[in-house]
């Protein structure tokens, strides 16, 4: 099996130049692109792995970009940008990125991102089943949630909210996208009733739900259920 494909699309000639010897180094195979349409073609032409993409291109805006990508792929998008505003994150999310990390940024921080992704694009693939870490196992197929060594009941929509959370494991989940998951629309509820839903999902999966480490929040933005392979706080 050849090395995991990797898209780089930035304007900066110096990102573009450090990223691909550090994704090199780690052992992915690295295309490059400075602009929108450039990055559009290449995808088209050629199968990857995940894309990593700065916001701010020359001829196109990185949301408009991932919009458009979405309509056709479901390729794992790591956002990579200078903007730092909690709406641009949202805005980026919403539109179907993956994940985000902020410029200036650490490679071993986006390293880490990066198998995150990838590791979820395998578990889709092959048809996720289920979650299992030291403190929370989950049977997707048969509703089963062990947490802390002990089997807990969830209501319908806690265990979708639950489920939802799983799928994107190790990544920030808009409010907008668990709203739109849990009830089918993020026009009829707001944020009062899915913080209500979190917190007593915490309440029967966290040891300490005052102190999570499981089911964390992404301040202003949404929320992120801990990769199995993250170690606890």
């Amino acid at each position: 099996m050849g090395a995991e494909t990797i898209l780089v699309v930035d304007d900066e000639p110096q990102i573009l130049k450090a990223l691909h010897v550090s994704l090199r180094a780690a052992g992915y195979s690295v295309t490059t692109a400075s602009t929108a349409g450039e990055a559009a073609e290449t995808l088209r032409a050629g199968a990857f792995d995940t894309m990593i993409l700065d916001l701010g291109l020359p001829d196109l805006d990185g949301k408009e970009l991932i919009t458009s990508v979405r309509q056709w792929s479901d390729i794992p998008i790591i956002v990579l940008s200078a903007r730092h505003l909690e709406g641009e994150k949202i805005l980026a999310l919403d539109a179907g990125a993956n994940d985000y990390v902020g410029k200036p940024f650490g490679v071993g921080e986006l390293l880490a991102r990066l198998r995150v992704a990838l590791r979820l694009r395998h578990n889709r693939d092959a048809g996720l089943r289920g979650y299992r870490s030291a403190e929370l196992t989950v049977d997707l197929p048969a509703r089963r949630v062990v947490a802390h060594g002990k089997e807990v009941r969830l209501t319908p929509k806690e265990f979708d909210l639950l489920r939802t959370l799983l799928h994107h494991a190790g990544q920030v989940v808009t409010r907008n996208q668990l709203l739109r998951s849990v009830w089918g629309s993020s026009e009829t509820r707001d944020s009062q009733v899915l913080r209500v839903l979190v917190g007593q999902l915490r309440q029967k999966i966290e040891l300490d739900p005052r102190v999570p480490t499981l089911l964390l929040t992404e301040p202003g933005i949404g929320y992120r259920l801990r990769a199995e392979m993250e170690g606890g706080t």
